[in-house]
């Protein structure tokens, strides 16, 4: 029998009622059946998420800026496995709670139209095509067995949030994201459908948002019509946590949870992350809901629990062993990532720096020695891990002295032993300045999860904030050789930064191996081959306003203005040339002195600038390539 039929042939046996359990994100155990409880909410955006050790590997944004898919999947091979041992070693306790399962609610594919969005660092980035392009390679990783070898799946992949979804966090379970047919095709849906022809993910999430007044977790023309029918999607499709009591309490488009319940599960939507589904039986009573439509909900989730093996005993992932977890493989395969992500903006020939004994380095920033901005968000617990004071203190033999300097974020924080003066004092002492500036997960994130609670999560400009720019001001006062390392999930301004140091790097949040990967570039043991998958704009002033979703004046593809960085932007420390021999060939030369990784970026105008290839390879100094596209 094949899953769809074993799947259809047990829900025949489940009562009304029961069937109605299975449609919550916390399913009851059917003991008659045979059927374990089973938690279906498990996170794995860039590494197994809050279920204790786990390889963290960098964020989903600095993955996206290594431009190599290839690697991107390698990883997600990795973070599946872990998600297996895991899975495995939590059945012996006879259920599956939340954090434990298979069902992988990643990747995040929604376009970062906008850098204030403070989730965007669990994004690919402002490109449809990249972003398709790395959701794909991450979901074949997760889910495994692409070739058909095995009749099981790893585990389900989930792109999420159907479908216009990128913020404000403050208001998004009510509002409304006004889209022309044009931006939405194009932009918010192109990732999804290539993803969906690439990669067939298990499923699909909707947002809490409503897109021209259709509800993403209650709407038949998004769901039925566009996901299945345009978009040829043929998993199962579930609800943000609350988004379907956001219906009735947010939305104001039904009057309360049974009728939300209705209108979602009647609309396509199968599983519930939230409390809503428990009033399908008042639904029922109230006949806005058929049983055939809950019984097709079902065998759809069954037939998801079936093709990850759950009720069998020959599936060979079983025997994915628990110390793959944190293994030197995977420790390796996080470094070798967490270097390709680093941005060199700017270099006027300090780095690399070559030679450090005898000299002193001076490390000054409140981000030196943060390990939360190596974690980012939806992220594991590392045991081992190198925040990047630790990673330049082992990457060399030159004497380090270490400043925070100021606070992150608060001004003034002398009774925390920080102080501008002691990283003044630092600086006049060395010989060369490494600043470690930039932001935290607390500064941007999701809704409930950063301190700056009254935006939810997102930024309110691209500044950095003020108690980092008035030490900022005061170091390049110093006119002292000044290494400039911003770490943020997001673009920020740099613009002064660009002006008035020598070097200028872009460190988005780059996992366990962050400090390690960091060291490695800054002392030319690795080139750096990152570019950038957003756009780094002088000033939010050049945005239009954040809930305004059309595409103009949004994006390298859009943007009217000059940025101080644009998207694709990022230097190696070799002479690379490109020849374009035709429009599909180019030949790349290595006239420098190291060898290097590099991402050739192909461009077609339509008639604006349009991402359509890319390809990451390493050319030895003195080598010539020729890559096809």
């Amino acid at each position: 029998m094949t899953f769809k039929e074993r799947a259809k042939e047990l829900v025949s046996k489940m009562t009304y009622a029961e069937k109605m359990s299975q449609l919550k994100y916390d399913a009851p155990a059917i003991e008659r059946l045979g059927i374990p409880a089973y938690n279906w909410w498990n996170e794995a955006l860039h590494g197994v998420a809050r279920s204790g050790c786990a390889t963290v590997f960098p964020q989903a944004i600095s993955m996206a800026a290594s431009f190599n898919d290839e690697l991107l999947k390698e990883v997600g091979t990795a973070v599946s496995d872990e998600a297996r041992a895991k899975y495995n070693e939590y059945q012996k306790f006879g259920e599956t709670k939340i954090y434990q399962g298979l069902t992988l609610w990643s990747p995040n594919i929604n376009i970062f139209r906008d850098p204030r969005w403070g989730r965007g660092h669990e994004t690919y980035g402002e490109d449809p095509y990249l972003t398709g392009r790395m959701g794909t390679a991450y979901v074949k990783g997760l889910q495994g067995d692409e070739d058909g070898v095995s009749k099981y799946r790893k585990a389900d992949a989930c792109l999420k949030h159907f479908a216009v979804h990128s913020g404000p966090e403050s208001i998004r379970h009510g509002f409304d994201s006004k889209v022309n047919e044009k931006d939405f095709y194009e932009t918010y849906l192109a990732a999804f459908k290539y993803c969906i022809e690439n990669a067939h993910p298990s499923s699909v999430m909707g947002a809490y948002n409503s897109v021209n007044g259709e509800i993403c977790c209650g709407s038949k023309k998004l769901i039925k019509d566009v996901l299945y029918g345009e978009l040829g999607f043929d998993g199962y499709y579930l609800s943000d946590c609350g988004a379907i009591c956001d219906i009735n309490r947010f939305h104001k488009k039904t009057k309360n949870e049974a009728e939300s319940a209705a209108l979602a599960v009647n609309s396509g939507c199968n599983l519930n992350c939230g409390s809503a589904y428990q009033w399908l039986k008042t639904a029922a009573a109230l006949n806005l809901i058929d049983e055939e439509v809950v019984t097709e909900a079902c065998e759809k989730l069954f037939e998801a629990r079936f093709r990850l093996g759950m009720f069998d005993e020959d599936c060979e992932y079983d025997n994915i062993p628990y110390d793959v977890i944190e293994c030197d493989k995977h420790r390796e395969l996080n470094l070798k990532m967490a270097e390709e992500t680093v941005v060199l903006l700017k270099n006027n020939g300090i780095l690399p720096i070559k030679e450090t004994k005898g000299k002193t380095i001076a490390v000054i920033g409140p981000n030196a020695d943060e390990k939360s901005i190596l974690l980012g968000n939806y992220n594991g617990t590392p045991s081992r891990y190198s925040t990047i004071l630790r990673g330049i203190q082992d990457g060399c033999d030159a004497r380090i002295i270490y400043a925070a300097g100021c606070h992150v974020f608060e001004e003034n924080p002398e009774h925390k032993g920080m102080n501008n003066e002691e990283a003044i004092i630092a600086a006049k002492m060395a010989d060369i300045v490494i600043m470690v500036m930039g932001l935290n997960p607390t500064l941007e994130g999701e809704e409930g999860d950063a301190y700056n609670a009254d935006l939810g999560g997102d930024k309110a400009d691209l500044e950095l904030p003020k108690s980092q720019r008035t030490l900022i001001n005061k170091i390049a006062a110093l006119k002292k050789p000044t290494v400039f390392v911003n770490v943020s999930g997001s673009a920020i301004g740099l613009g002064f930064e660009d002006e008035n140091f020598d070097a200028v790097l872009q460190c988005f949040y780059p996992g366990a191996e962050g400090g390690n990967a960091l060291a490695n570039i800054i002392f030319g043991k690795t080139s750096p081959s990152g570019r950038l998958p957003v756009t780094f704009y002088r000033s939010a002033d050049d945005l239009p306003d954040f809930t305004v979703y059309s595409m103009e004046n949004r994006t390298y593809k859009f943007f009217k203005g000059t940025p101080v960085y644009p998207f694709g932007h990022g230097l190696n420390y070799s002479e690379i040339k490109e020849n374009w021999l035709d429009e599909n060939t180019v030949e790349l030369k290595n006239k420098g002195e190291y060898d290097t990784a590099y991402s050739v970026l192909k461009f077609e105008y339509i008639p604006h600038k349009s991402l359509c290839g890319f390809k990451k390879v390493f050319v030895k100094k003195g080598e010539t390539l020729t890559v096809k596209f």
